[in-house]
């Protein structure tokens, strides 16, 4: 990665504030756009091939033959990457149990908070339809996100009113201290103009990549910045046409290289070197839209291959074709749950299930003779690819 040249202009200001008796030094961001501009020449090799990979992955999600499927399940698959960021210890496999109630696994709130941010994504981006990018639809999402779980008790849909920290067990010892309350509102003020703004002529993903650190630099919420920063990146690549369907989440690339993302995020704050911060941003654009493509068309090609095993080798081919729809959707079932959404009686059910087995589509997972619970493994096994919690 270059090293930029340090920009003391881009650098923004420190303030002292006083917290609990104790006196810090708390940082207000420039506002956007940086000054001196954003050389863009170097970054242009790595521009393009995030536009083309994600102009490749937004192809392959109109030829699938299921695209809102792929969504509902890449949706969740970020949403327990973005929330194992910040230390929840869910699996895509936790939440896909939670939302069928088929079996409990992780703490529950564990569990509801990543529920509440698949929530959060899925009313941003209906929102986006009828309504702007901007401060009121930022809080609107943070007060979906903290709706129930450990976050109910920070402000949901409230920009903060004391100082917080980010680092350290109080703001003395702090690795970063954000604006200070008096400073926020003038800080979101310009941040929402940035959303907006065509004079500086920057390309969407430049604009994306800046609105995500300074978000984050600002960090307005008394919980869940890091989860409404991720997410404002793809809204606001949606809501500026870059993407037609929000399948470009960050987080897994972020979750592997975080000891990165937080010294960049901290060297745009001291030195201004936000070129070396989008030289990563745009890496990381260009491998998530490349996995997500892949994907699309490993499980595409599974569910295809799958279809034609059941139509040559199964039993009862009508009845476990009609399961192996629904499997789809929920990779978590229970017999009953089938009997309900397919519309079979439960001996019809119960054969096709122990057709699918026979086939190896389907295990059951509790070893238990009631309320057993069966999952589709090679399905859940490409969806849950980096979802292991982090340790450490």
């Amino acid at each position: 990665m270059s090293v930029q040249n340090s920009h003391s202009s881009r650098r923004g200001r420190y303030v002292e504030a006083t917290v609990g008796g104790e006196v810090v030094r708390a940082f207000v961001p420039p506002p956007l756009p940086p000054s001196p501009n954003i050389d863009l020449l170097p970054l242009l090799g790595r521009l393009s091939a995030a536009e083309r990979a994600l102009g490749r992955l937004d192809g392959a999600a109109v030829l699938l033959p299921r695209q809102e499927l792929f969504l509902y399940m890449y949706v969740r698959k970020e949403a327990v990457l973005s929330s194992q960021i910040e230390g929840t210890q869910s699996t895509l496999a936790d939440l896909l149990r939670f939302e069928t109630e088929a079996q409990s696994g992780q703490p529950i709130d564990d569990v509801r908070e990543v529920s509440n941010y698949v929530d959060a994504m899925m009313y941003g981006l209906e929102r986006l339809e009828e309504f702007p990018l901007s401060l009121r639809l930022i809080r609107e999402l943070h007060a979906r996100l903290l709706q129930s779980g450990r976050g109910e008790t920070k402000d949901p849909g409230e920009f903060r009113r004391s100082q917080n920290w980010i680092g350290g067990t109080r703001p003395g010892n702090a690795l970063f201290v954000p604006p200070p309350p008096s400073d926020v509102s003038a800080c979101l003020d310009a941040f929402e103009r940035f959303i907006h703004e065509t004079r500086s002529q920057l390309p969407p993903l430049i604009k994306a990549g800046l609105l995500h650190v300074q978000f984050e630099t600002i960090h307005p919420f008394l919980d869940g910045n890091g989860r409404v920063g991720r997410l404002l990146v793809t809204l606001f690549l949606c809501a500026n046409g870059v993407l037609r369907t929000p399948l470009l989440y960050l987080s897994l690339y972020l979750k592997t290289h975080r000891a990165d993302y937080y010294r960049l995020l901290q060297e745009v704050r001291e030195n201004g070197a936000w070129e070396s911060w989008l030289e990563f941003f745009l890496e990381g654009v260009a491998e998530t839209a490349n996995q997500a493509f892949e994907a699309a068309v490993r499980i595409a090609g599974l569910f295809a291959s799958d279809r034609e095993r059941i139509a040559a080798e199964s039993d009862r081919t009508g009845s476990s074709l009609r399961i192996h729809d629904l499997l789809q959707l929920h990779p978590f079932v229970t017999a009953n749950d089938l009997v309900a959404r397919a519309g079979l009686s439960a001996p019809t059910v119960n054969a096709a299930l122990a057709d699918l087995e026979r086939l190896g589509i389907v295990a059951e997972i509790t070893g238990r003779r009631r309320g057993r619970v069966f999952s589709y493994r090679a399905y859940l096994d490409i969806l849950g690819e980096g979802t292991a919690p982090l340790r450490g």
